[in-house]
């Protein structure tokens, strides 16, 4: 059987008694932990890669259904996160797939391997299409 958890599970009691602003700072601090995790995460197999973001994706998901401030404050951290981790990845960083797939969500510019991306282009090319049509004669009868 094969088990990922993305984050701890917390009982509804546990997080309905922090007040308003100990509840934002601590969806903050587990924001940076999940990133944090996130971006060291390495998957065994595609099908743990695959049913880690899926099991991190549905937390996000009920999250944000439960509570929209905490869910802001959480995502902005990891967004936080992710952007200073783009900075300095590169061929170093072995990231899986699905990590693109879905660090494209907290960071826009996570589209492919930032090593790919940045990687200077070695040639110039300059594509240009140009269409001919020619007139059509029709006669009738």
């Amino acid at each position: 059987m094969l088990t990922v958890q993305a984050q701890e599970a917390q009982t509804g009691a546990e997080i309905n008694s922090r007040n308003g602003s100990d509840k934002l700072s601590y969806y903050h601090k587990r924001g940076v932990e999940d990133a944090q995790y996130e971006l060291r995460f390495e998957a065994k197999t595609k099908s743990e890669e695959k049913a880690f973001w899926k099991e991190q994706k549905a937390y996000e998901k009920e999250l944000k259904e439960r509570d929209r401030k905490a869910y802001r404050s959480y995502i902005t951290s990891k967004k936080e996160v992710y952007t200073e981790h783009y900075d300095h990845c590169d061929a170093h960083c072995h990231h899986d797939d699905y990590f693109y797939t879905h660090a494209r969500f907290y960071y826009y510019q996570y589209n492919q391997p930032a090593y790919y991306q940045r990687t200077p282009s070695t040639s110039t090319r300059i594509n240009t299409q140009i269409g001919v049509r020619t007139p059509s004669v029709r006669l009738g009868l």
